[in-house]
């Protein structure tokens, strides 16, 4: 998976309660076409496009299982960006051995945004999903969707829990919701999917199925955003529609592991912070009108990002990380300048007021109580 590594909502500082913050206003529906066309029994058509640059090794894995899928007709279409490994042999192979596969080569590198947006470009079918070739489905993840969003056409996109795979071998399911008291699945309005989100990705990328019709509608995803495009194309999308989640393992996404040293937080975390920022500044220019007029809803996802960004800022400092920590507050403040009197940038002040040596100590005689 490239640069859609999905962020759990959970920070490793502090943080503050949401409560208080208003519902954004409801964004302008869209509702698909019957799904089926003239035969409601037909299967949904579902184009799967499988990006893929240097994943020799794992396509074959990535491609069988959405020829695998049940309860849908399936075809995969590889593109392969000028990968340098294997990639053309494999993929050349899997679309001899079946004609649902159709395999692309880039003669020149053109990065993943340019990819991407060629995919979309590409797809013709009734659903549509963007699948890195280091990434797989689980079985009955397409059938569960593509049925959802027959039944519900005002949903235009699903997109369901995940299995994270690491590099060490383990694995941890991904649960991007709470979802006590949710069955199956569920349907939420757009804006209760946007607040639900805030400013942050909680929708794991290779279980997010997506109407095409409504896909080419929004149009793709923006070469300003290279990591924090899939974040503001979920926003986009449910600016224009309902969205679906499944409660169940609909993939596995394979997690590569950031380096956690003290230029993480400078070098990762403040970059991510700011391509956030600028993802958001960036849906008010592309959203439905309804949501690039709600000035409430821009105040309230600037105010999730500044609340993030002083819990980073704590992280940081935790780890010792003064300067990066500085760094991450003057962020915070920037975009979200009420934080100053929120109780988690008051122990920020205090914690930087009596300096790591001594905040350490306090940890370690009180147990950590003093975070």
């Amino acid at each position: 998976m490239d640069e859609s590594e999905v962020r759990q909502k959970a920070m490793a500082g502090d943080s503050d309660e949401h409560a208080g913050a208003q519902s954004p206003a409801a964004p302008r529906k869209h509702t698909a076409k019957a799904g089926g066309g003239s035969d409601p029994q037909r299967s949904l058509r579902v184009d799967v496009v499988v990006p893929c640059y240097n994943y020799a090794h794992l396509l074959q894995e990535c491609v069988e299982s959405v020829l695998s899928q049940v309860g849908v007709d399936v075809r995969v279409l590889i593109l392969d960006d000028a990968s340098p490994d294997d990639t053309q042999a494999v993929g050349m192979d899997l679309s001899h051995r079946d004609k649902r596969v159709i395999y692309r080569r880039h003669e020149i590198n053109k990065g993943h945004i340019a990819t991407y947006n060629e995919g979309i470009d590409w797809a013709e079918s009734d659903l549509f999903l963007l699948l890195s070739a280091d990434d797989y489905l689980l079985p009955g993840a397409l059938g569960r969707s593509a049925q959802l969003m027959r039944d519900r056409p005002s949903v235009g996109f699903t997109f369901g829990n995940a299995t994270i795979s690491r590099p060490d071998g383990t694995t941890q399911r991904f649960d991007p919701i709470v979802t006590n008291g949710i069955k199956d699945a569920m349907v939420y309005s757009g804006s209760e999917f946007i607040r639900l989100s805030g400013a942050t990705n909680i929708v794991p990328t290779p279980t997010a199925v997506i109407r095409t019709e409504l896909q080419k509608h929004v149009g793709g995803y923006l070469k300003e955003l290279p990591h924090a495009g899939d974040m503001e194309m979920w926003l986009r999308l449910a600016s224009h529609a309902d969205v679906g989640f499944i409660n169940k393992d609909q993939a596995v996404y394979r997690r590569h592991e950031a380096n956690m040293s003290l230029k993480y937080y400078m070098d990762d975390i403040l970059p991510d912070l700011r391509q956030r920022k600028k993802a958001i500044e960036m849906l008010f220019q592309h959203a439905a009108s309804d949501v690039r007029d709600d000035d409430a809803l821009r105040r309230f996802l600037l105010r999730e990002l500044g609340r993030e960004a002083i819990g980073q800022a704590s992280a940081a400092f935790n780890r010792r990380d003064t300067a990066a920590a500085a760094a991450i507050e003057r962020f915070s403040l920037e975009v979200y300048p009420e934080g100053r009197n929120s109780a988690a940038w008051i122990r920020l002040a205090l914690k930087q007021f009596v300096g790591p040596r001594l905040w350490g100590v306090l940890n370690s005689a009180y147990g950590r109580a003093a975070d």
